[in-house]
């Protein structure tokens, strides 16, 4: 049975937290990455930032319809949606503009296991951890070539 371990990419391009939006679309340009992880100072990971997320910045910001009802202001779609918005398209860093809340999968994770996650939940690529530390990433490509040993 092949695990994660067999078929992750170890040498990962990360970013930091501090990195800011322009050198992020270098990164994504030039290297043609879907996403990046981004860590902290010893490696943990604490976000990761996909290439939609970068475009959404250049999207028009959606102002949710309202409703008045005995003077209050009721947005439809919920204040919460508008804040997230308003941070991704406002956001100059990694820091700002990373998921926080982010899959992840281990080394002794199986391939099928992972394959299973990236369908269900519509991903392209998982970082790897050993606790907080990320070892690795592993992507749909490196599950296509596992199929082929």
């Amino acid at each position: 049975m092949l695990t994660v371990a067999d078929i992750m990419t170890k040498d990962v391009v990360t970013i930091r937290g501090n990195t800011t939006v322009r050198e992020m679309a270098g990164i994504f340009d030039t290297m043609r990455f879907g996403s990046l992880p981004v860590v902290d100072e010893t490696g943990n990971l604490t976000g990761i930032v996909s290439a939609s997320d970068l475009v959404e910045q250049d999207r028009p910001l959606h102002i949710p319809t309202v409703i008045s009802l005995f003077d209050w202001i009721i947005p439809l779609g919920g204040e919460g949606s508008l804040q997230r918005d308003l941070n991704k398209i406002t956001a100059q860093t990694a820091s700002e503009l990373a998921s926080t809340d982010v899959t992840t999968v281990t080394p002794s994770d199986s391939v099928s296991s992972v394959a299973e996650i990236m369908s269900s939940k519509k991903l392209h690529s998982l970082p790897v951890l050993e606790g907080k530390k990320l070892v690795g990433i592993v992507s749909r490509i490196d599950i296509i070539r596992s199929m082929n040993r």
